[in-house]
């Protein structure tokens, strides 16, 4: 079956298998940020924006989305110049191995568009369904706290 797919922007006009996965759609068109960990819907890895929304890739039907947007970390950057929640993530040391760190700046991302100023809990709240082994969560926390300043124009980028 034929799906369309509009992806940071981009239309793609694709054939899928109905029961195909967004996540393994996703990557096959070409974005890679898109992570496959625990394939069943409890790590956050597979993390994307679906109209704004955070949704987990790998447990939603490709077919389900069809005519809807779709926003992957490969669309947050401008040119060279990382968004602030990217750079933060960096600065804050909230990046060791990298793998989970997509999904949880989509989480993140999805978190600040609705709430430009969050609390220490709601942050925490937020990036709660995304699991990382490797740093125990608080240079991610800062992070959003520190990239929600630059957003708000209260810190320098």
């Amino acid at each position: 079956m034929k799906i369309a797919l509009t992806v940071n922007g981009k239309l793609h006009d694709i054939d899928i298998d109905p029961g195909e996965y967004l996540l393994d759609v996703l990557r096959r068109i070409g974005y890679k940020s898109v992570r496959r960990s625990c394939n069943s819907a409890s790590c956050g890895t597979c993390t994307v924006l679906l109209n704004g929304k955070p949704i987990l890739s790998c447990s939603t039907f490709a077919a389900s989305v069809d005519g809807q947007n779709i926003e992957t970390v490969e669309g947050m950057a401008d040119g060279e110049k990382l968004h602030p929640i990217q750079e933060a993530i960096l600065e804050e040391g909230g990046a060791q191995c990298g793998y989970c760190i997509p999904g949880l700046i989509m989480a993140g991302e999805a978190l600040l568009r609705e709430n430009s100023d969050p609390s220490d809990e709601e942050i925490k709240l937020a990036l709660n369904g995304n699991i990382c082994r490797c740093t125990g969560y608080e240079p991610q926390n800062r992070a959003i706290k520190k990239a929600a300043k630059v957003m708000r124009g209260e810190l320098d980028d």
